[in-house]
């Protein structure tokens, strides 16, 4: 049994998706998709840069769906593609939407480059961090928060939940750097403070929570098939009309991406296929489910492996 995943932001690199344009109709069509709905041509900033323009989050969120969604759909024109489930971290989850037929692509795109402007419209800059905890367990992870919180009266939760022994987190800078030497003192092996714009997936985030739902409120989500397992709930979804509230709350919520393969190998799972740039997603169900075989399309050269590795699925 198949699960398809999807990455978030930070898979983002300049040229992605530009060898699969070149040789695919369907990705040259989702790339002219995503030009034409946003008024200007991301397809050249993703192929051509600059990459610190890449990784602004209102630009790097729609050049990730946009380049994830070209490889899953010229993965598609060659091999016969039935996931049971389908699943993406943070951003990914759009991805999954897509690829499920609950939401146009052209509508995804324009959602996520609002969502990546609200986003780093919450928090002046600088004052909001994220770091990633590593070598010890969520249980430390969100004690440590807790602790920084309540010295620091200032906010600090779990971000990611992405392996049993990465968790990152996010919030007030200040309690941000407490809760990571409070990690460090309570074993952790290493923090590690991430080069990002703005506090994702905390309280921080909920005047972008606020603005994004009134957006959402414009649109009508199909029913996803297959389910998609949301980040909020980590549990499959098959109602279009759960869907809006589910990317509402994904905002302020974390990401449940350890739950989200547990759930899923729970489920029956037996292979994960992770389609966009990068190997992120693999590298972490390696740690989450060490025994269960997994793939990632991120270029026309990886078409080959993974065809096999669908086929070995059913």
């Amino acid at each position: 049994m198949l699960a398809v995943l999807f990455p978030g932001q930070g898979a983002q690199e300049v040229g992605m998706g530009q060898d699969v344009y070149a040789s695919s109709a369907a990705a040259r069509a989702v790339f002219d998709a995503a030009d034409e709905a946003l008024g200007f041509s991301l397809s050249k900033l993703i192929f051509e840069g600059p990459a610190e323009d890449l990784v602004r989050t209102e630009i790097g969120q729609p050049a990730i769906l946009t380049a994830s969604i070209a490889l899953y759909r010229a993965f598609q024109e060659k091999t016969d593609l039935k996931p049971a489930f389908v699943a993406g971290h943070s951003l990914g989850e759009y991805s999954a939407l897509v690829a499920t037929g609950s939401l146009r692509f052209e509508e995804a795109v324009k959602l996520v480059h609002l969502r990546g402007r609200y986003m780093q419209e919450a928090v002046p800059q600088g004052k909001g961090a994220m770091a990633a905890i590593l070598g010890t367990s969520a249980e430390n992870v969100e004690k440590a928060c807790q602790e920084a919180a309540a010295a620091t009266g200032k906010v600090v939760t779990p971000a990611n939940f992405n392996s049993p022994i990465q968790t990152v987190i996010a919030g007030d800078a200040e309690a941000v750097e407490q809760a990571c030497a409070k990690a460090r003192e309570s074993g952790a092996r290493k923090t590690v403070p991430l080069a990002v714009s703005a506090p994702f997936h905390c309280a921080l985030m909920q005047p972008a929570a606020e603005k994004f739902a009134s957006e959402l409120a414009g649109y009508t989500f199909a029913d996803p098939n297959p389910p998609v397992v949301s980040n909020v709930e980590s549990a499959p979804n098959s109602q279009g009309s759960r869907v809006a509230e589910l990317l509402e709350r994904q905002i302020v919520a974390p990401v449940r991406f350890t739950d989200i393969v547990n759930r899923l190998a729970a489920d029956g799972v037996t292979h994960f296929l992770e389609v966009g740039p990068g190997a992120v997603l693999s590298g972490l169900v390696a740690r989450i489910a060490k025994r269960t075989p997994r793939q990632n399309v991120s270029a026309l050269a990886d078409f080959e492996a993974a065809q096999i590795f669908v086929g070995e699925s059913n």
